[in-house]
């Protein structure tokens, strides 16, 4: 039973191959159970690298059955429309474009498995290359928000400095003042004269000014200040909005990507090993040398096509004679008298009814 399913993978011909030798059938078999596996490493690969676009199980398992039916459909009509030649080289150039489609499926059916093989060295690439993204994103948002934040900061600076600023004048005023009150400066009278009255009021008039002026910077301090935690806010929101992003770079394309930058060695190795199964068939028809099926098949085709061909030629002789026997008749008959009077009196009819029809088309149209 499982002998037969596998030579019925193998796309031979099951009438011819009943009657060949137990060692040919197990040939076939043989091939067949290559292209049957292959089908299943395709199922299998095809499945996991589905699940990694479509992260649900039972949809990769329903698109990798469909791949892995189409690799085996195609690997099965690989292996069975190559047929034994008398000449090896007829044979290289019947499998050339064929070894081509089975590197392409050799690519395709290798990948997805080398990203599961070497899950855990592209989980740290891609660890690394999240890291990067990360940086790059908090960097490039805040080169939306430093400058303006920077901007507030020093006008917050600026304030602050008018302030000091002012602190500074209202003490050397009050330094003033009291030196004249104590004789050590100005008049250096001892006692608080017209002069210390004067110095007093000044002082005086900076301190209102002083604390006016803190009071007014302390409103546009605290107006700027929440300025500034609103665009760090927004600067925080805009790196949380991204930052799933980035955290879902794990994609296909990523993994692929990521893979690349490995050693090539590793699955340079892989690849070669599905290669090797993929065409493995192929080189298995292309080395072994003409059996007993293929004469039996070289047999059927060829009585086929000698009968088809004979077929072919009997129709064009049979038309090419009666052709010349028609004219050999019409020959014969042309210069008959009776012939021509019967021409004669059917092409009047003809022309007397076409006649009356015009004159009846021609009355219908007045």
């Amino acid at each position: 039973m499982l002998k037969q399913f596998f030579i019925i993978c193998s796309g031979a011909d099951t009438d011819i191959l009943k009657e060949c030798s137990i060692g040919e059938q197990n040939k076939y078999a043989g091939i067949g159970a290559t292209v049957f596996f292959t089908a299943v490493m395709a199922t299998i690969a095809a499945s996991y690298a589905l699940y990694t676009v479509f992260d649900t199980l039972y949809s990769a398992i329903f698109f990798g059955l469909i791949w892995g039916l189409l690799i085996f459909n195609l690997d099965r009509y690989i292996v069975s429309t190559i047929k034994k030649r008398d000449s090896i080289i007829d044979e290289i150039l019947q499998a050339t474009p064929r070894l081509l489609l089975a590197i392409i499926i050799a690519v395709v059916i290798s990948k997805p498995l080398e990203l599961k093989i070497f899950e855990k060295e592209i989980n740290q690439v891609l660890l690394e290359q999240k890291n990067d993204l990360t940086l790059a994103n908090q960097n490039q948002i805040a080169e939306q928000f430093t400058p303006r934040i920077t901007e507030l900061q020093n006008d917050i600076v600026a304030l602050q400095t008018e302030i000091d600023t002012k602190e500074t004048e209202v003490n050397t005023l009050y330094d003033t003042y009291i030196s004249e009150a104590e004789g050590t400066a100005g008049t250096q009278l001892l006692g608080k004269g017209p002069v210390y009255k004067e110095k007093r009021e000044k002082h005086d008039a900076a301190l209102a000014d002083l604390q006016q002026l803190k009071t007014d910077n302390k409103v546009k301090i605290a107006s700027i200040e929440t300025e500034i935690k609103s665009l760090q806010d927004t600067q925080k929101s805009d790196v949380e909005t991204s930052q799933p992003v980035i955290d879902n770079f794990d994609g296909l394309m990523a993994r692929v990507n990521a893979l690349g930058t490995l050693p090539w060695l590793p699955s340079f190795f892989i690849f070669l090993l599905f290669l090797a199964i993929e065409t493995s068939p192929i080189f298995a028809k292309l080395l072994s040398p003409k059996g007993e099926f293929d004469f039996r098949l070289q047999d059927q085709e060829t009585t086929i096509k000698t009968w088809v061909t004979q077929k072919v030629n009997e129709r064009k002789l049979l038309l090419k004679t009666d052709n010349e026997v028609n004219n050999k008749v019409y020959n014969d008959i042309a210069d008959e008298e009776e012939v021509i009077n019967y021409k004669h009196k059917k092409a009047r009819e003809l022309m007397q009814l076409q006649a009356d029809a015009f004159f009846k088309n021609q009355k219908g149209a007045l």
